[in-house]
């Protein structure tokens, strides 16, 4: 056992000897072994640290009845927002408890529904995943993929719709794609198939776009499009409404893109032309009126705009713009029902808005509160679209909305078995290390007493041009009729402030990230909300990041650290699977000497310090995350328990048979957030009566 100071005798965790050096800097990597997801050393650490883990979470008195109150208010049937392919209706339901979504169909809204597609019967532990689906233009055939244990491999199989009969073809080794119909087939994207090894951490390299002929193996696929100079660029593949363009998004991060597009009549005639060269601003085709392309863009318009490229002349000189630059930000757009849908931001909550094809403003869709647009499913000529709209206190519902009259009516109500009635949510504003002005929402129960006693989450993400808005969670529900308060903030490196907001915590400019985080938390202090001794943290992915880096920068600042399948080393995450596409907004080690060091300022992994008493810590990661591999995270609670010099417990839930978040079943969401909501109640001192 090691680290005898601290009250936990964690797992003996073995140290090697590998150096990096960068720029004449050399940087231990001691613990480089756990990045091995195919050893039996590491598959013995793993057991052995959630063994610890377990043995602790066990121990907390309310655990058993935290999860029984979670799986009670779980229990209600889901749905979402149906649409339209051919002659019938599509849309996913869950009874409850079901792990995972199930596919219906009906010939009209208010029909009786038809099974279709239910994924709880391709495992019996509820771990395969619809991961998405696409139905042909004449509602034949529904192509649909599926994902392993939270993998982002995935399958693609066909179905017959009208007999439900699944057809022989099957592709396999598809990633980071859409399936797009054309005719009797489909355009796909795929890897190479890898080796064993690289299977979960290898880096992906060489990405293809494939037409997969109904009936044709895999071995057969046309390709379409591939680079052998460029391996680490991904190609999407899609189409109008109508097939007639073939639209192809090229991108090196995660932000930015080139487009082409081709008239298509046949395979043969596939003629990709440039519309747009990247990689500075984002370009996505939303339709297209005659040879004119509708398209999305943030080019010279931080905040949005769409523009009309006529695909014949598409020189830049050209564009002309449809919908101009507004001061809320764009954030979707389609045609349906012959009009503009354009979905907008106002200070993270959505606003939605039709224009006629001219870009002529014609109405506002009127919204049942601040809240936000999950779903908006319409089709270029048919008035009827759905909706679905959820707020903090209020759980997802959906409406119907009749384009022509401009009128909304509930179509599914949330049957959910929990008084939302006596929570507020509101939205405050703090000024940042720097001045800039930072938005946050605060949900608490009515009444709440701002006496700096109140245990708090404080939840952020700030990165990828990601915008976080008001949404209802059920595992939440439980904190707050405890009495907990939940803030989730709004911070730069997020979309929430269009292109601007989003450089503003990029590459050079991260630490206004950790800035607006760590100022968030104490403007709750100051405000009395709260107290550090009543603060918990979390986040995930690159709010993983972000709760390693505020909890390595001020760890007196919170009680409690919750950061979920996070990317934690800043010097190796571009070696691993997907991870040289951060790279626009991180920057990497090996880029040049002023951005290796500006990483290994922050980097979690490697500001660690010995002695210093850090928050108690529930780090979750999963052992299929492909996504940012859980050796971020293996390698991160390894350096805590060696140097925390606090009683604090420093634990890692690390699940099996489980990814990055997509596809998760019910039962494994429902264990995770028992887990993790009964370790910041016990952590933070909260005795709750359920």
């Amino acid at each position: 056992m090691q680290n005898t100071q601290n009250k936990f005798q964690y797992p003996e965790t073995r140290k090697v000897d590998t150096v990096d050096t960068y720029f004449g800097k050399d940087v231990a990597d001691p613990y480089r072994w756990l990045e091995d997801d195919n050893s039996t050393e590491t598959a013995e650490w793993v057991a052995a640290q959630n063994d610890l883990t377990q043995a602790y979470l066990n121990k907390i008195p309310f655990r058993q009845q935290l999860n029984e109150r979670l799986t009670e208010i779980w229990n209600y049937p889901k749905y979402r927002a149906p649409f339209k392919r051919g002659n019938r209706y599509f849309f996913y339901k869950n009874n409850g408890m079901q792990n995972q979504d199930v596919l219906y169909m009906m010939d009209q809204p208010n029909d009786e529904l038809q099974l279709l597609l239910d994924p709880n019967t391709l495992s019996e532990d509820g771990t395969v995943a619809l991961s998405d689906i696409s139905v042909s233009k004449d509602g034949k055939f529904l192509a649909y993929s599926t994902s392993s244990g939270g993998s982002d491999w995935n399958e693609i199989h066909v179905m017959e719709i009208e007999t439900k009969k699944k057809l022989q073809d099957h592709i396999k080794w598809v990633k980071f794609s859409a399936i797009a119909w054309k005719d009797d087939g489909f355009f796909y994207s795929a890897y190479n198939e890898p080796s064993e090894e690289d299977m979960l951490s290898g880096q992906n390299r060489f990405h293809k776009i494939f037409y997969h002929q109904l009936g044709n193996s895999q071995q057969e696929d046309h390709l379409i499009y591939s680079n052998s100079d460029e391996p680490l660029r991904n190609f999407h593949a899609y189409l109008t409404e109508d097939e007639k363009f073939l639209i192809v998004s090229i991108t090196e991060s995660t932000s930015g893109n080139a487009l082409y597009a081709s008239s298509i009549d046949g395979l043969n005639k596939i003629e990709l032309k440039k519309i747009a060269d990247g990689f500075d601003f984002e370009y996505s085709v939303i339709d297209h009126i005659g040879d004119e392309l509708i398209i999305q863009t943030n080019h010279n318009a931080p905040r949005g705009k769409l523009i009309k490229v006529d695909f014949n002349q598409p020189e830049e000189k050209n564009w002309i713009d449809l919908v101009p630059e507004k001061e809320e930000i764009l954030e979707a757009a389609t045609i349906a029902g012959g009009k503009l849908y354009v979905q907008y931001l106002k200070d993270a909550s959505n606003r939605a808005y039709f224009y006629d094809l001219n870009g002529d403003f014609v109405q506002e869709l009127e919204l049942p509160g601040i809240g936000t647009i999950t779903e908006f499913n319409g089709t270029k000529d048919d008035n009827l679209a759905f909706y679905s709209f959820t707020s903090f206190t209020t759980p997802s519902s959906i409406y119907t909305y009749d384009i022509a009259t401009n009128t909304s009516e509930l179509y599914k109500a949330s049957e959910l078995n929990f008084n939302t009635e006596g929570f507020v949510a509101k939205q405050e504003f703090f000024e940042s290390k720097d001045g800039t002005r930072v938005p946050m929402f605060i949900v608490h129960k009515e009444g709440l007493e701002l006496d700096g006693n109140n245990p708090a989450i404080l939840y952020g993400y700030g990165g990828f041009n990601i915008s976080l808005t008001p949404g209802f969670s059920i595992s939440r529900a439980v904190f707050l009729e405890q009495g907990g308060i939940y803030v989730m903030v709004n911070l730069r490196g997020g979309g929430e402030y269009g292109e601007a907001w989003h450089e503003a915590g990029m590459k050079m400019n991260k630490q206004n990230v950790f800035d607006d985080f760590i100022y968030a938390a104490k403007y709750l202090i100051r405000e009395q909300y709260t107290s550090s001794e009543r603060l918990a943290i979390a986040g995930g992915s690159n709010g993983g990041l972000l709760v390693g880096t505020a909890m390595t920068q001020e760890p007196d600042l919170f009680k409690v650290a919750i950061p979920i399948v996070g990317v934690l080393d800043m010097l190796r995450y571009h070696n691993f699977t997907i991870g040289w596409a951060w790279a626009s907004d991180y920057g990497r080690s090996d880029e040049s000497e002023e951005m290796f060091r500006y990483l290994l300022g922050y980097s979690p992994l490697h500001n660690v310090k010995e002695g210093v008493s850090y928050p108690a810590t529930l780090a979750i990661t999963a052992d299929h995350d492909d996504r940012v591999v859980p050796a971020h995270t293996f390698k991160f609670i390894s350096e805590l328990q060696a140097k925390d010099g606090g009683e604090n417990p420093i634990l890692v839930r690390i699940e099996t048979k489980a990814g990055h978040g997509a596809g998760k079943p019910t039962s494994k969401q429902i264990e995770e957030a028992t887990d993790m909501y009964s370790f910041i109640m016990y952590e933070l001192g909260m005795k709750p009566k359920f």
